[in-house]
């Protein structure tokens, strides 16, 4: 079987395809090497016998060179980031992926299935439980709110606390550029596909960790930061109060929900959560990774906050969980590989320091007045 792996040198597809690989899969990767993302390297580091084929999504002639002969397509590629080029985001995640299905349609090629990498982010500030007013899908805070240091969500009705609901993929609502790119692409590539009758499955991934992870992407997530840091003997910088929830889950993981949904029909034209299910603060990632460095390096928390962030999220992986896939690997084991990496890489320590400064430069950070 012939496996097209779009971001196929980036940090997710790239284990992918190793994965597709062993299993005998003959694999073609198409991927632009997005500086931001890559560095200035050159020709990616692939297994033998895999074909690369350097494109942009955004460019029908791409694809019309990598699909023919294609059975199962894992599009991975994706425009991610904090900053305002709001166009790229919808032309790169959007755009490229109704290319997809254009060409697939114009060229009769007979894909099996489509697996489109969705986010978490889809959920915006998430879903939440008001002690009188029940279920309430809160909108965006305000940037004014987050300038007074005031993290935590109200009722809109009430204005009384509220408890955050694990994520049900049953309501989205994404508010900052990427969230509203990545849903429209996975809406997109869910109606076409059904249209045209090619099965496609969206999966909406939690924060994906472990080795390849980008030490350059302002996106990669505290992972990547946090242990830059730390080795280089510097603090975690800790945005809002610290005790913001994330679901954190391994690549491995990711990989393995990837192959299961590509080989089960039940998926077909659904979305899923991947991720662990389980909340984490930063200031607990933050203690739990230094120990695991053996560092007593402790986190600064200087009231600074990213525009566009959003407070809990936590997926509900149940959806998944019924096809016969779980998640096998913890938050520590995804520590202890992306350091082991690193090291092993010998990349520079310093590489927050630049995507520090450029967020703050763009108005990305801000401040509490």
């Amino acid at each position: 079987m012939k496996a097209l792996v779009t971001g196929g040198a980036g940090f997710i597809g790239s284990h992918l395809v190793d994965a597709l690989v062993a299993r005998d899969f003959e694999v073609t990767v198409l991927d632009n090497l997005e500086p931001r993302v890559h560095g200035a390297q050159g020709h990616p580091q692939l297994p033998p016998n895999v074909k690369f084929g350097q494109g942009d999504v955004r460019d029908k002639a791409a694809w019309e060179a990598v699909l023919p002969g294609i059975d199962l397509v894992f599009h991975q590629a994706a425009y991610q980031d904090y900053m305002w080029d709001y166009s790229k985001f919808f032309h790169t995640n959007v755009v490229g992926t109704s290319l997809l299905y254009e060409v697939i349609r114009e060229k009769k090629i007979p894909v099996r299935k489509v697996i489109v990498a969705s986010s978490q982010a889809v959920y915006g500030e998430g879903q939440y439980d008001c002690k009188v007013h029940g279920k309430i899908l809160p909108g965006a805070r305000s940037q004014e709110q987050l300038s007074r240091g005031e993290w935590e969500l109200q009722c809109p009705e009430c204005r009384e606390p509220m408890t955050n609901r694990l994520l049900s993929e049953s309501h989205a609502n994404p508010y900052n550029q990427y969230a509203l790119s990545k849903y429209s692409q996975e809406i997109a590539a869910l109606r076409l596909g059904l249209a045209n009758r090619i099965p496609t499955t969206a999966l909406r991934y939690s924060i994906t960790q472990g080795p390849r992870q980008s030490p350059y992407n302002t996106y990669s997530g505290i992972c990547r930061i946090f242990t830059q840091r730390l080795l280089a003997g510097d603090s975690p910088v800790v945005y809002e109060d610290g005790n913001q929830l994330r679901d954190y889950v391994h690549i491995d993981d990711v990989v393995s929900a990837n192959l299961h949904v590509a080989l089960d029909d039940r998926a077909n034209f659904e979305a899923f959560n991947v991720g662990s299910g389980r909340g984490t603060t930063v200031l607990e990632y933050a203690a739990t990774l230094a120990k695991i460095l053996g560092s007593d390096i402790k986190p600064v928390v200087p009231g600074k906050f990213r525009v566009g962030d959003n407070r809990h999220s936590v997926s509900d992986i149940q959806k998944l969980q019924t096809l016969g896939w779980k998640p096998t690997r913890d938050l520590i084991l995804i520590m202890r590989d992306y350091a082991d990496w690193l090291r092993a890489s010998g990349r520079s320590l310093t590489g927050y320091l630049e995507a520090d400064l450029q967020m703050e430069k763009m108005g990305v950070v801000c401040g509490v007045c």
